[in-house]
């Protein structure tokens, strides 16, 4: 694997997803690293077909464990054995941004585990005293908790938007448990201790500061799904979502603490909220913005029209084996749904760096 931090770019509706087109239950007994092969497989050769974005539509049965503050709800696949991988959605998505990875990852043998994130789906907090509370160490937290609640000891993390952030401050504070990583749109760990960008940069974080009022709480709660379809359009201007696939992760949206936990994480971003005592001390590991030193692989898609970096501007955050990848093909903001086969191989190729 290139360790330089080069980009490498992939055009998304020519390059296939080499051996996940034919696959079935046998697959599942292959070596984790034959299915990532370069070489084209078998079943390829013959003109089978990669899995299309949308072809399935959900996970089967939810489960639900108790874990840190939260009662978790989250869709598992895979042998229980399996090498282990967790998948963190983003706002204002959730679970189904995976529902083509999970198959592809559990297939060849993967545990995949995909939890509802606090403020979405089937998650619930366990008091109802407990702060609600979105800012990126709590929400990181959680997730070791999952973990913890699960007896996994260390997983390859995958995700994007909040998920991307989550899986980074994992890597970044409990390198232990991250065997690997997958992040979209790179480096993502922040700090209220923001500077000023220039007009057009502050434009395309609009919503953040829609949020910072009482109109736009009060906004957000009453118009949530439509508010929701304008920032899946917004940030990925070329997928062409149709109304299921979007009905589907918008029933996340009316968990009873979303509104509270999506404003808070956007205030508390920008300074305008605080965060809680007992996360202080991560706060301040985060705000010097920790080297990540676990295998990754970032990921971007060419038409992601939400605010994110330059690949160029993170790079040197990665101090272990490192690649980027461009996913080309007018893939947008939600790249493990518009794109699944280069996620999800971009999860088998770097557990193996």
């Amino acid at each position: 694997m290139d360790t330089t931090g080069k980009p490498e770019e992939i055009n998304q509706p020519r390059r296939r997803f080499f051996g996940t087109a034919a696959l079935t239950i046998a697959a599942a007994q292959l070596a984790l690293n034959s299915f990532a092969e370069a070489q084209p497989s078998k079943a390829e050769q013959e003109g089978a077909r990669a899995i299309k974005p949308g072809t399935n539509t959900s996970f089967g049965p939810l489960k639900q464990i108790d874990a840190g503050l939260l009662n978790v709800g989250y869709a598992e696949a895979g042998p229980a054995d399996g090498p282990p991988v967790v998948l963190l959605h983003g706002w204002p998505y959730d679970i189904h941004s995976f529902v083509d990875v999970a198959p592809l990852l559990a297939q060849v043998g993967n545990r995949v585990i995909i939890p509802y994130l606090r403020g979405y789906g089937t998650t619930r907090f366990l008091s109802s005293e407990t702060f609600r509370n979105g800012q990126q160490a709590a929400v990181a937290t959680d997730i070791i908790a999952l973990l913890d609640a699960l007896k996994i000891e260390k997983a390859t993390l995958a995700g994007f938007d909040w998920g991307a952030r989550t899986a980074n401050i994992i890597a970044a504070l409990w390198p232990e448990r991250c065997k690997a990583m997958v992040s979209v749109s790179g480096y993502l760990i922040g700090s209220p201790n923001m500077v000023p960008l220039p007009p057009k940069a502050e434009l395309a974080w609009w919503y953040q500061y829609y949020f910072a009022t009482e109109n736009g709480r009060a906004g957000y709660d009453k118009y949530r799904h439509e508010f929701a379809k304008l920032i899946w359009r917004l940030a990925s201007p070329k997928w062409d979502f149709d109304d299921a696939i979007f009905d589907r992760s918008a029933a996340s949206l009316d968990n009873r603490d979303q509104v509270a936990i999506a404003v808070h994480n956007y205030r508390w971003r920008i300074g305008l909220a605080k965060g809680e005592p007992q996360y202080d001390d991560l706060d301040k590991r985060l705000a010097e913005s920790p080297v990540i030193t676990v295998p990754t692989i970032t990921m971007e898609g060419d038409a992601n029209g939400a605010p994110h970096p330059e690949p160029s501007s993170y790079a040197r955050k990665f101090s272990g084996k490192y690649q980027h990848l461009t996913i080309r093909g007018g893939i947008g903001h939600n790249l493990p749904q518009e794109a699944p086969q280069a996620f999800a191989k971009a999860i088998l190729e770097v557990a193996e760096m």
